[in-house]
Protein backbone atom coordinates (compact mmCIF):
# COMPACT_ATOMS: atom_id res chain seq x y z
CA UNK A 1 0.00 0.00 0.00
CA UNK A 2 1.20 3.51 -0.74
CA UNK A 3 2.18 5.96 1.94
CA UNK A 4 -0.85 7.74 3.35
CA UNK A 5 -0.99 11.38 4.38
CA UNK A 6 -3.51 12.40 7.02
CA UNK A 7 -5.27 15.58 5.88
CA UNK A 8 -7.95 15.66 8.60
CA UNK A 9 -7.73 14.23 12.10
CA UNK A 10 -10.53 13.67 14.61
CA UNK A 11 -10.45 17.26 15.96
CA UNK A 12 -10.55 18.78 12.47
CA UNK A 13 -13.41 16.50 11.44
CA UNK A 14 -15.40 17.48 14.54
CA UNK A 15 -14.87 21.23 13.89
CA UNK A 16 -15.76 20.75 10.23
CA UNK A 17 -19.03 19.00 11.05
CA UNK A 18 -19.97 21.80 13.48
CA UNK A 19 -19.21 24.42 10.81
CA UNK A 20 -21.23 22.52 8.21
CA UNK A 21 -24.18 22.13 10.61
CA UNK A 22 -24.15 25.87 11.34
CA UNK A 23 -24.02 26.64 7.60
CA UNK A 24 -26.98 24.33 7.04
CA UNK A 25 -28.99 26.08 9.76
CA UNK A 26 -28.13 29.52 8.42
CA UNK A 27 -28.84 28.80 4.74
CA UNK A 28 -32.00 26.82 5.56
CA UNK A 29 -33.22 29.53 7.94
CA UNK A 30 -33.67 26.99 10.72
CA UNK A 31 -35.04 23.46 10.60
CA UNK A 32 -38.49 23.83 9.03
CA UNK A 33 -39.14 20.91 6.65
CA UNK A 34 -35.50 19.78 6.95
CA UNK A 35 -34.83 16.05 6.76
CA UNK A 36 -31.33 14.53 6.75
CA UNK A 37 -30.53 11.41 4.75
CA UNK A 38 -27.16 9.66 4.91
CA UNK A 39 -25.84 7.71 1.93
CA UNK A 40 -24.50 4.30 2.93
CA UNK A 41 -22.03 3.73 4.43
CA UNK A 42 -20.07 6.61 5.94
CA UNK A 43 -22.60 9.23 4.88
CA UNK A 44 -24.99 7.71 7.42
CA UNK A 45 -22.60 8.40 10.29
CA UNK A 46 -21.86 11.93 9.09
CA UNK A 47 -25.60 12.59 8.74
CA UNK A 48 -26.14 11.37 12.31
CA UNK A 49 -23.43 13.71 13.60
CA UNK A 50 -24.79 16.71 11.70
CA UNK A 51 -28.33 15.96 12.87
CA UNK A 52 -27.18 15.52 16.48
CA UNK A 53 -25.48 18.93 16.46
CA UNK A 54 -28.50 20.65 14.86
CA UNK A 55 -30.92 18.96 17.27
CA UNK A 56 -28.92 20.16 20.28
CA UNK A 57 -28.46 23.67 18.89
CA UNK A 58 -32.15 24.09 17.94
CA UNK A 59 -33.73 21.90 20.64
CA UNK A 60 -35.65 19.91 18.05
CA UNK A 61 -35.82 16.53 16.37
CA UNK A 62 -34.76 16.20 12.73
CA UNK A 63 -36.24 13.36 10.65
CA UNK A 64 -33.38 11.12 9.55
CA UNK A 65 -33.05 8.44 6.93
CA UNK A 66 -30.61 6.02 5.37
CA UNK A 67 -30.19 5.59 1.64
CA UNK A 68 -28.83 2.58 -0.21
CA UNK A 69 -28.23 3.52 -3.85
CA UNK A 70 -27.35 0.06 -5.16
CA UNK A 71 -30.33 -0.31 -7.52
CA UNK A 72 -29.66 3.10 -9.13
CA UNK A 73 -25.94 2.63 -9.71
CA UNK A 74 -24.96 3.01 -13.35
CA UNK A 75 -22.20 0.41 -13.13
CA UNK A 76 -24.40 -2.59 -12.30
CA UNK A 77 -23.63 -5.31 -14.79
CA UNK A 78 -20.27 -3.75 -15.73
CA UNK A 79 -18.37 -5.23 -12.79
CA UNK A 80 -17.66 -8.89 -12.20
CA UNK A 81 -18.68 -8.66 -8.55
CA UNK A 82 -22.19 -8.22 -7.28
CA UNK A 83 -22.68 -5.34 -4.85
CA UNK A 84 -23.94 -5.95 -1.34
CA UNK A 85 -27.52 -4.73 -1.20
CA UNK A 86 -28.66 -3.12 2.06
CA UNK A 87 -31.93 -1.53 2.98
CA UNK A 88 -32.83 2.11 2.60
CA UNK A 89 -34.78 3.46 5.55
CA UNK A 90 -36.74 6.66 4.93
CA UNK A 91 -39.27 6.66 7.79
CA UNK A 92 -40.92 9.95 6.82
CA UNK A 93 -42.84 11.44 3.89
CA UNK A 94 -40.37 13.21 1.57
CA UNK A 95 -43.08 15.15 -0.28
CA UNK A 96 -42.60 18.89 0.17
CA UNK A 97 -39.55 18.42 2.39
CA UNK A 98 -36.02 19.78 2.12
CA UNK A 99 -33.87 16.67 1.86
CA UNK A 100 -30.24 17.05 2.85
CA UNK A 101 -28.23 14.20 1.37
CA UNK A 102 -24.98 13.54 3.24
CA UNK A 103 -21.97 11.63 1.92
CA UNK A 104 -18.31 11.35 2.80
CA UNK A 105 -16.58 12.02 -0.55
CA UNK A 106 -17.83 13.72 -3.71
CA UNK A 107 -15.84 12.54 -6.72
CA UNK A 108 -17.46 11.83 -10.11
CA UNK A 109 -21.01 12.69 -9.01
CA UNK A 110 -22.40 9.29 -9.97
CA UNK A 111 -23.21 8.28 -6.39
CA UNK A 112 -25.14 11.51 -5.87
CA UNK A 113 -27.06 11.05 -9.13
CA UNK A 114 -28.07 7.60 -7.93
CA UNK A 115 -29.01 9.01 -4.51
CA UNK A 116 -31.24 11.67 -6.07
CA UNK A 117 -33.01 9.01 -8.16
CA UNK A 118 -33.48 6.85 -5.06
CA UNK A 119 -34.98 9.76 -3.08
CA UNK A 120 -37.34 10.49 -5.97
CA UNK A 121 -38.62 6.90 -5.69
CA UNK A 122 -40.06 7.97 -2.31
CA UNK A 123 -41.87 11.07 -3.57
CA UNK A 124 -41.32 14.67 -4.61
CA UNK A 125 -39.25 16.74 -2.18
CA UNK A 126 -39.41 20.52 -2.27
CA UNK A 127 -35.59 20.65 -2.52
CA UNK A 128 -32.66 18.28 -2.41
CA UNK A 129 -29.40 19.64 -1.00
CA UNK A 130 -26.01 17.97 -0.68
CA UNK A 131 -23.46 18.01 2.15
CA UNK A 132 -20.11 16.23 1.77
CA UNK A 133 -17.14 16.03 4.06
CA UNK A 134 -14.66 15.97 1.15
CA UNK A 135 -14.94 17.29 -2.41
CA UNK A 136 -12.05 15.93 -4.44
CA UNK A 137 -13.09 17.17 -7.90
CA UNK A 138 -13.05 15.20 -11.20
CA UNK A 139 -16.81 15.28 -11.92
CA UNK A 140 -18.34 13.17 -14.67
CA UNK A 141 -21.74 14.75 -14.01
CA UNK A 142 -22.76 18.37 -13.31
CA UNK A 143 -23.20 17.94 -9.55
CA UNK A 144 -21.85 20.16 -6.80
CA UNK A 145 -22.25 20.20 -3.03
CA UNK A 146 -24.22 22.89 -1.21
CA UNK A 147 -22.13 22.29 1.93
CA UNK A 148 -18.52 21.11 1.73
CA UNK A 149 -16.28 20.29 4.65
CA UNK A 150 -13.04 20.51 2.69
CA UNK A 151 -12.12 20.70 -0.98
CA UNK A 152 -9.06 18.64 -1.77
CA UNK A 153 -7.72 18.89 -5.31
CA UNK A 154 -6.51 15.43 -6.26
CA UNK A 155 -5.04 13.73 -9.27
CA UNK A 156 -6.71 10.68 -10.75
CA UNK A 157 -3.87 8.51 -9.45
CA UNK A 158 -4.72 9.48 -5.87
CA UNK A 159 -7.42 8.20 -3.58
CA UNK A 160 -9.13 9.76 -0.57
CA UNK A 161 -10.01 7.52 2.36
CA UNK A 162 -12.45 8.64 5.05
CA UNK A 163 -12.42 6.69 8.30
CA UNK A 164 -15.13 7.25 10.91
CA UNK A 165 -15.08 5.79 14.41
CA UNK A 166 -18.57 4.25 14.09
CA UNK A 167 -17.41 2.08 11.18
CA UNK A 168 -13.60 2.13 11.23
CA UNK A 169 -12.72 2.73 14.88
CA UNK A 170 -11.09 6.13 14.24
CA UNK A 171 -11.78 9.51 12.66
CA UNK A 172 -9.42 10.68 9.92
CA UNK A 173 -9.20 11.53 6.25
CA UNK A 174 -6.17 10.31 4.32
CA UNK A 175 -4.90 10.75 0.79
CA UNK A 176 -2.62 8.28 -0.96
CA UNK A 177 -1.32 7.29 -4.39
CA UNK A 178 -3.04 4.40 -6.11
CA UNK A 179 -0.70 1.58 -7.06
CA UNK A 180 -1.53 0.96 -10.70
CA UNK A 181 -0.83 -2.44 -12.16
CA UNK A 182 0.87 -2.77 -15.49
Amino acid sequence: MSERTIIMDDAIIKRTIVRMANDILEKNNGTDNLCIVGIRTRGVYLADRIAEYIEKAENCTIPKGILDITFHRDDLGFNDSLPEIKQSDIPFDVNGKIILLVDDVLYTGRTIRAAIETVMDYGRPKKIRLAVLIDRGHRDLPICADYTGKSIPTSKDEAVSVSLREHDGKDCVEIYKINKKG
